[in-house]
């Protein structure tokens, strides 16, 4: 075998020695230009190669020693332009002239060094590789399209918070999220984003982001692959890291979950540190309710959100002993619809003679958390002459229900749906997906209130469409065909679809109810020319709920009982149930008047010809949550009054 010589020794060791940084060649370099020095100084005295004129101010050149000489040396190599100065004395110029070279050898690689050692800084710091010295910050682990209502919402959030921050980890190049970021989010205000690229699943990549001292954490599950098992890991890779922080200090953990089956198995991973927005549930449980009351994901999008009024939890001592109904009325500003409890028990419109007691919260709808002031008024100028007695019940009849496309969530929506229509309803499906007939035979067989028939074919197709004969149907719900890669291909598909409903009834001269779900809010805009009901904006409304719980865990019960069938749930009614139409009254009236009824009152909608004109308010479809109550309003025949009731029927 043959052996290393010397020579490969040293240049192993030089390379080793080398890339260890920039300091290690700064180091070597200065160590090296001492020696050439030392030695260069020792030959110069030694060989008495020293002018007999005046140098460093010594007439005599005897009297030099060895560190004149040396420092002679010093200078002669800092500074070239020197050596014009020296006596002509042959030997010390040969000396001197081989240290003014040796000088600028040194000083030149020096330079290179640094710089060579500044740019590698700079491409570490583009790596976005550098530890994060933040605390209580939001971290956001995993990129998505929904990371930018995320960031917006959080951005909205934090207006009120000294220096907030929210640190992103994502496998992704940092200055790529950053560009996109500024793309895509318009203002961050008082808000910094911070970007390190990494991969959230790896413990050493998660150090990067200092989520041990971060108040919150949201993790989304990426568009592409297997996005539950990430998440599932990313969850495993937090409650289980060596160095998480001490007990009892739990960590607040928000993630999505896409397939309803990984619900258990991200539950156990995550245990009681991670609440679980479930995406499928989530848009089918909306979907299902908005089809039957267009305009209603207008009213969960003004909840979730932060731009406009939310859900907040407050403790007022004022009304400890009052009555909820009375904790109602005692709101100028604010819609109460429940009581938190001491103990941690959230009730939605709980028993209106429920007691409120020390340490229970009231659960107010509000512009922010400083607005639910309770407002002391006494008289609350409602017309009794205005109430409507409730219409006597009528039982609800059979329903026709079409649904355009097909996604993973279609036999959620199928299955949701059959809580609330009535038996003998029936509901037809049209998809040209292969796998649309089988799943549901697999998943909608066991409906207790409709039956389910499939169509083959092309929703964009118009020949297809009109040989359904649309105007049969009670309602109608346009889906995405998420199997697609590209959003803007699903949401064209999407558009094509409704603009043939549009046509089918002008010429028809019939009008259907229609909700339709887009994945790109901008693309809402756009199809607002098709006189579509309702939108959900499947993406945002999940970005949204994981926004707010990253904010305050517990409104995850609050919007579970509000989403799902057989406890409180939002319902819109016809106004001339409650009040007297073409009569001024105060939303005091209309809360007497739905509380007569057991209900709750939050908001109404108007019909479209009396809805203002600004964009904002044409995009909301005449829906206004938690209005300020002494405010007079005429009701018309078309608007509605929205509640919170238990039964649908009632009202």
């Amino acid at each position: 075998m043959k052996r290393a010589t010397l020579i490969q020794h040293i240049n192993y060791k030089f390379d080793n020695l080398m890339s260890k940084g920039t300091i290690a060649p700064i180091v070597l370099l200065f160590v090296s230009a001492f020696i050439g020095m030392v030695v260069l100084a020792v030959i110069i005295y030694f060989t008495g190669s020293i002018p007999p004129e005046p140098v460093l101010g010594i007439a005599n050149p005897k009297e030099y020693n060895f560190l004149d000489v040396f420092w002679v040396t010093i200078l002669r190599t800092l500074d070239g332009g020197v050596i014009s100065e020296d006596p002509i004395h042959f030997w010390f110029l040969f000396f001197m002239f081989i240290s003014t070279v040796a000088g600028i050898l040194i000083v030149s690689t020096l330079i290179g060094i640094v710089s060579s050692g500044v740019t590698r800084k700079i491409n570490d710091l583009r790596k976005g590789r550098s530890f994060v010295v933040e605390t209580n910050h939001t971290v956001i682990l995993g990129w998505s399209f929904q990371v930018f209502q995320i960031i917006s919402e959080l951005v909205i959030a934090n207006e009120n918070q000294k220096d907030p921050c929210i640190a992103i980890l994502a496998d992704i190049d940092k200055i790529k999220m950053e560009d996109e970021i500024r793309a895509k989010v318009a203002d961050t205000q008082n808000t910094r984003v911070i970007c390190r690229t990494g991969n959230p699943i790896d413990l050493l990549d998660l150090e990067i982001i200092n989520l041990h001292e971060a108040k919150s954490i949201i993790i989304l599950a990426p568009e592409h692959g297997d996005p539950d098992s990430i998440v599932i890991k990313t969850i495993l890779a937090i409650t289980n890291n060596p160095n998480r922080r001490p007990h009892p200090h739990k960590y607040h953990i928000t993630a999505e979950i896409r397939d309803p089956k990984n619900v258990p198995i991200a539950q156990i991973a995550g245990k009681d540190e991670v609440q679980l927005v479930i995406f499928d549930y989530l848009i089918s449980r909306i979907t299902a309710q908005t089809c039957r009351q267009p305009g209603l994901s207008v009213v969960f999008t003004e909840l979730l959100d932060f731009s406009g009024d939310e859900i907040y939890f407050q403790e007022e001592p004022k009304l400890i002993g009052r009555t909820f109904v009375e904790a109602m009325f005692s709101y100028e500003t604010s819609a109460i619809i429940g009581i938190r409890r001491k103990d941690g028990t959230i009730m939605i419109k709980p028993p209106l003679n429920t007691k409120i007691e020390h340490g229970d919260r009231v659960i107010a709808i509000s512009e922010d958390d400083d607005t639910v002031v309770v407002s002391g008024m006494k008289e609350y100028g409602i017309d009794p002459g205005a109430i409507r007695v409730a219409p006597k019940y009528v039982p609800p009849k059979s329903e026709s229900t079409l649904i355009l496309g097909w996604n993973r969530r279609a036999p959620l929506i199928i299955n949701e749906l059959d809580n609330y229509v009535w038996p003998g309803s029936k509901i037809t499906v049209v998809s040209e997906n292969p796998v649309a007939e089988t799943e549901l035979s697999l998943n909608c067989s066991d409906l207790a209130h409709q039956t389910v028939s499939y169509w083959f074919g092309d929703t964009t197709n118009r020949a297809i469409l009109d040989e359904l004969n649309i105007y049969q149907y009670d309602h109608i719900i346009v889906l995405s065909q998420t199997d697609l890669s590209d959003v803007q291909s699903t949401d064209a598909r999407t558009l094509s679809t409704l603009l043939h409903l549009r046509d089918i009834a002008d010429k028809k001269g019939h009008s259907f109810s229609i909700v339709s779900e887009m994945l790109d809010d901008r693309n809402r805009k756009l199809a607002e020319i098709t006189h579509t009901d309702d939108f959900i904006v499947s993406v945002k409304l999940d970005s949204l709920m994981l926004a707010q719980i990253s904010e305050n865990k517990e409104l995850k019960t609050v919007f579970e009982d509000l989403f799902t069938a057989g406890g409180p749930a939002i319902y819109i009614k016809p106004a001339e149930n409650y009040v007297e139409l073409g009569r001024p009254v105060n939303f005091y009236t209309i809360l007497e008047s739905a509380r007569q009824r057991n209900q709750i009152a939050i908001g109404y909608k108007l019909q479209e010809n009396k809805a203002p004109t600004s964009e904002e308010y044409v995009l909301a479809y005449g829906v206004i949550v938690n209005p300020k109550k002494s405010n007079q309003i005429f009701f018309s025949e078309g608007d509605k009054i929205i509640v919170i009731s238990e039964e649908e029927q009632v009202g």
